[in-house]
Parts: structure tokens; C-alpha cells; sequence
């Protein structure tokens, strides 16, 4: 009996040469979708290329509350016009000083983008550093989405971890995500889960182990994060993981996993699957 995995790429939109790479990688069957950033200014372009790749792709908003610009310019959210870093809207101290109604106005602006770009929703959401387990974007859901007959699906929380290099990184998302899982379910949402293909990218090697890992034990409810690409100048400009992810590009396009997918009668998961 063949198993199916859901490969999901984040950060489609961030720079052209990431989009680029997750195109390649959709087009050869190597990953069940991707999660869009739609608020650059390289997005309309970047929708127009991955639009003829809805039918047979997931394509879901990559919800993005961190580092970057924000859509809706200066607010309690972005003082300066740009987005906070994590620990302002992970820490409750620190997250008291931000309006939640400007959290939402964000969300809402990015959101509009990619239905208007993609002349429809998004097939599930999730968020550029798990923002989308925050109180603030909970709420955002709940209040969008909580009396509609079509939800997307949302990215769950990762199992807890073992005893590997990467714990503590899953354990501090998996706090972040504590009641994420049953709270949207009891709302109605499908929620993906568990969440795997967290480890420490400052350490590459480790990508293709992850994956091979994910591939023997992750169910088919779950959801492997990945974040393939090819560096540009606009990349680096943009975001600090860089060369890791020609990495993950090297080790998904690659002849090897074919033959790992074969060898553990695995297949990747399509976006009807």
C-alpha cells in the first residue's frame, strides 16, 4: 500500500528566486503546495505564475506578522511602517502595546490580496514563523471564518518532540501552539497536523534526515514544512535563511528522493489528496 506525505513549501512570494524553486518543484510533482507572502511588491507577478497551478496544487496564505513591510503601513502593529520581530508578538508584555484590531486590519489586507490576485481563498493558512498560533490571529479566524461553510484548513502544531538536536525548537513552537489544535477544530476548521520538518537550518546537512524521518513515520493528516529556493539579491536583502534553502532545493529535486519515496512505497501527496 503506497502512503501518501503532504509537502508543503513556505515563503512563495518572498523573493523571485524562492518562487521560482517551489514552481520547479510543483511542476515535477515534488511538493503538494505552497504557502504565499502577498505582500511584497513582486506579488501580482508571482500570483500570476502560480495561478495556472491551483487545479493541482495547494495554495495557501503564508500569514506574515514579522520583519518584513507591513501592507497597512504605520500602526500599533508597525510603529515605523514595518513589521514587528517575534518576542514583540510572542511575549504578552510585549504584545499589550499592539492593537489587536490592527493585527487583524493587517491580516484582512493580506488576505484580500491573494483573493484578489487568485480570483479565490486560499486552500489553508498558516504563518511566517507560526504567527498564526498567536491569540491575536486566533481571533482573526474565529471572527472571518467562524460561521462559513468553507474554511480553509490550518496548519497544526508539531508532536512533541524527542530526544534531538532540534527539541528545543519544536517544544517552543508546540507552546506557542498549545490549544491551537482542538480550539479550531471545535470551530469547525481541518486542521493539519502533526507539523513536521522543524530543525535547526543554520545546519543543513540535518534537512535531508529530517525529511527521510518524515517520510517513514509522518501520517497522512500531517504536514512537512519545508523552504526551498534559489538565492537572489532581493533574498538577501529580505531574510537572514539563505543558503539553506538551495539545499532543500537540491534535496528535493534530486534523482535520491525519488528513490527514498520509492523505497518507503511513499508518494507526495496531491492538493485533492
Amino acid at each position: 500500500m503506497t502512503r501518501s506525505i503532504r509537502l508543503i513549501a513556505d515563503d512563495y512570494g518572498l523573493a523571485p528566486g524562492v518562487s521560482g524553486a517551489i514552481l520547479e518543484l510543483i511542476e515535477r510533482g515534488r511538493l503538494t503546495g505552497t504557502g504565499c507572502m502577498t505582500g511584497f511588491p513582486e506579488w501580482a507577478e508571482a500570483a500570476a505564475r502560480i495561478r495556472p497551478f491551483r487545479a493541482r496544487a495547494a495554495v495557501g496564505l503564508h500569514l506574515t506578522l514579522t520583519d518584513q513591510v507591513a501592507v497597512t503601513g504605520p500602526s500599533s502593529l508597525a510603529p515605523d511602517g514595518k513589521l514587528p520581530r517575534l518576542a514583540s508578538l510572542a511575549l504578552p508584555t510585549r504584545r499589550g502595546r499592539i492593537d489587536e484590531r490592527d493585527v487583524h486590519a493587517e491580516i484582512d489586507a493580506q488576505y484580500d490580496r491573494f483573493v484578489e490576485a487568485l480570483a479565490g481563498a486560499p486552500d489553508y493558512i498558516d504563518g511566517h514563523q507560526h504567527v498564526h498560533f498567536l491569540p491575536m490571529v486566533r481571533s482573526w479566524l474565529l471572527a472571518r471564518f467562524g460561521e462559513s461553510a468553507h474554511k480553509p484548513a490550518l496548519r497544526g502544531a508539531p508532536a512533541l518532540p524527542g530526544l534531538d538536536a532540534a527539541a528545543a525548537k519544536i517544544a517552543a513552537v508546540a507552546a506557542l501552539a498549545a490549544g491551537f489544535n482542538g480550539s479550531m477544530r471545535r470551530a469547525g476548521f481541518s486542521v493539519m497536523t502533526p507539523l513536521s520538518g522543524i530543525y535547526d537550518w543554520r545546519r543543513p546537512e540535518k534537512f535531508a534526515s529530517t525529511l527521510r524521518g518524515a517520510i517513514d513515520t509522518l501520517p497522512e493528516r500531517g504536514v512537512f514544512m519545508c523552504h526551498p529556493g534559489h538565492v537572489d539579491d532581493i533574498l538577501r536583502a529580505r531574510d537572514p535563511m539563505q543558503a539553506v534553502r538551495e539545499v532543500e532545493f537540491a534535496v528535493l529535486s534530486s534523482r535520491d528522493f525519488g528513490d527514498i519515496l520509492d523505497k518507503a512505497r511513499a508518494r507526495v501527496m496531491d492538493a485533492c489528496a
